[in-house]
């Protein structure tokens, strides 16, 4: 390097420093992250032959067909001594699954562990459709097949593709986000204790059904996003990944850093060389053999961070993210992943799920950022969690509710959502648990009184998730049911509940009774995510928050060419309340949560049209009179 290549090299400044110049001091560990990266991505080019042939090691390693019929069989494993292939031909002897094995199959009668299976059908699945066009507004439907039927048993990919798919269309998203879809064999972690990284889970069905559900959503606009979890695997030895050569660190780090104390599993070694093939190339695979469109990568805070963020608590400090903590190798990673996939899908989404608020995490490789496209705004649903479980319906401070909705970094995209799967697990409550609670047994039926407890919960569920969506970021969530306000909690089969499947599955038909009041939610929902398609406020820029009355409980904001008043007070309705707004015009009502048909009492006339009056307010250059009832959030279109 020459004297003048090195001088530009120490003065040179990431992109990420001239976003937020609070960073301009940790740019050395930015630009050391950037180098190896840099690094990284030079051997891969010279050694490789680039990323495009690097992330096939699926074509090559494993159980693979030659063009002349030939079935070839490749293992990395350097500390085993030596090995064979067996199946049925051979005798009784200590046997591991091939890592990069596409398709393994259980069966309980004879052992919990998996059997590796030869998946090469005759008839290759034929693909109908194209992938949609990228969506702009993205409205996340987070799904898992297995409880996606009202029995209780495993639910399959062709249920999920004849039964579900319509629904969530119907409903208005534009995203499928699935859940436990790489082979895992214990049924109850979720899908996060993934045992075959190339294996989709054989218990809901074969690889070409789930082709099917994919190329079938396509063609209903859907895009598909998978659940992938790279963070750790599974300790499991006989159908897992652990010890596969005899090693504790094969594909792990060895000793106690290879281990997650919490999750009690095995953590990948991010710095090796196959390691980096093996994890690239399932991306890849599930792209190119799937025809996935991106990822919720699970877990990234683990990868990040030496301490996987355990017993730690993030204060928002920058010193937390630029130290000795960081985990450099599973930062490279994930930007090396991010880099590849988004060079060779350029219409590709990933969503990082992190706790930290990494600053650039969402923002590109060549900026110094891990370049994530969205990161999920955990903070969200703890915040209305503790809301409903500490605190009076008086007491709600609506300065905090909308700081911890807006509080997001400038330029990097972030999903918003009121709750998710987390939630709706045993020993935690949904928030149409939180609200109506044992009433949700006795009183969802239109039959019976409208007590105050579920009209108050029917209230506030839809505004919570209303308020969520307009102001929580640039992109939506919704784990399945919750929609509708799906009564009970979410709990798989296991020795702790006798193996039972009643609280494993979806209740759908709650939201399909018309005597129940589910449907009334439903419908909300419905209506609110085709607003957000018509206005795309989502993917407009943040909104003003013109009004945060504490003692009134009044919220008023602009977003997306809408005006948005919320009134969280519980008996206080006010009349030609003044609301501010920089536009001038006629304003009509585009959302009532009070309609009929959600649940309310209809209380506001819609065929009323609201007039600017030219005097400033609230900042505003405008002013409109509205009637908002307790209990009611309103938006408005102007013209």
């Amino acid at each position: 390097m020459s004297p003048t290549e090195m001088i530009s090299q120490e003065n040179y400044e990431p992109g990420i420093c001239k976003i937020d110049p609070w960073l301009k001091p940790f740019a050395p560990a930015i630009k050391r992250r950037l180098e190896s990266y840099k690094k990284w991505v030079k051997e891969i080019n010279q050694n490789e032959g680039g990323y495009d042939k690097f992330s096939r090691g699926y074509e090559r390693f494993g159980l693979n067909v030659l063009p002349n019929g030939d079935i070839i069989y490749r293992e990395w494993a350097p500390n085993a001594v030596a090995a064979s292939l067996i199946g049925e031909f051979k005798g009784e002897c200590i046997d591991r699954l091939p890592a990069w094995i596409k398709r393994v199959t259980q069966d309980l009668n004879v052992s919990l562990a998996y059997d590796a299976i030869f998946w090469n059908p005759p008839q290759k699945y034929q693909w109908k459709n194209n992938s949609p066009k990228k969506p702009t507004s993205l409205r996340i439907y987070e799904a898992h097949v297995g409880i996606s039927t009202n029995e209780g048993r495993v639910g399959t990919y062709n249920e999920f593709t004849d039964n579900v798919l319509k629904r969530i269309k119907d409903l208005g998203y534009n995203a499928i986000q699935l859940m436990a879809i790489m082979e895992h064999a214990y049924y109850a972690s979720f899908g996060y204790q993934v045992t075959s990284f190339f294996g989709v889970s054989s218990r809901y069905g074969t690889p070409e059904e789930l082709m099917r559900l994919i190329d079938t959503a396509h063609g209903m606009g859907l895009y598909v996003l998978l659940d992938v979890v790279h963070s750790h695997a599974c300790k499991n030895v006989l159908d897992g990944l652990n010890m596969f050569d005899g090693s504790d660190h094969c594909y792990f780090h060895e000793g106690g850093k290879g281990r997650h104390d919490l999750w009690d599993s095995r953590l990948f070694n991010y710095g090796h060389w196959e390691v980096l093939r093996f994890l690239l190339s399932n991306l890849r695979f599930f792209m190119e053999e799937y025809r996935f469109d991106g990822f919720r990568f699970d877990g990234v805070t683990s990868m990040m961070y030496h301490h996987h963020g355990i017993g730690t608590g993030f204060s928002g400090g920058y010193h937390e993210y630029f130290g000795d903590t960081v985990d450099e190798g599973g930062v490279v990673y994930l930007m090396l992943a991010n880099d590849m996939l988004h060079k060779l899908y350029p219409r590709i989404i990933t969503v990082s799920e992190d706790v930290s608020g990494m600053p650039g995490l969402c923002l590109p490789v060549e900026e110094g950022g891990i370049g994530f496209d969205y990161r999920l705004a955990m903070a969200i649903p703890d915040m209305w969690i503790k809301l409903l479980k500490e605190q009076r319906d008086d007491d709600w401070d609506m300065g905090n509710i909308c700081w911890t909705l807006t509080n997001r970094r400038h330029m990097e995209k972030t999903i918003a959502y009121a709750e998710s799967h987390d939630q709706a697990l045993v020993g935690d409550k949904t928030l149409a648990f939180w609200l109506m609670d044992k009433e949700m047994y006795t009183h969802m039926s239109d039959m019976t009184p409208l007590t105050p407890i579920i009209d108050r919960g029917l209230a506030l569920h839809k505004m919570i998730r209303l308020l969520t969506h307009g102001l929580g970021g640039e992109g939506y969530l919704n784990f399945e049911g919750n929609e509708f306000g799906h009564p009970e909690w979410l709990d798989f089969p296991r020795a702790g509940n006798n193996n039972s499947f009643h609280y494993a599955r979806r209740q759908w038909n709650v939201v399909d009774d018309d005597l129940l009041r589910y449907k009334y939610l439903n419908e909300f929902d419905k209506a609110m995510q085709h607003l957000e398609e018509q206005y795309g406020w989502v993917s407009s820029p943040q909104a003003y928050i013109s009004l945060k009355h504490n003692e009134n409980k009044l919220v008023a904001f602009e977003r997306g060419n809408l005006l948005w008043i919320f009134n969280f007070h519980p008996t206080q309705s006010f009349a030609d309340y003044k609301i501010g707004t920089e536009w001038a015009g006629k304003y009509s009502i585009a959302l009532n949560t009070d309609r009929k048909i959600f649940g309310g009492h209809d209380r506001i006339d819609e065929s009323i049209s609201y007039h600017s009056q030219p005097h400033e307010w609230d900042g505003r250059k405008n002013y409109i009179q509205v009637y908002i009832p307790c209990r009611v959030a309103l938006v408005l279109s102007h013209c």
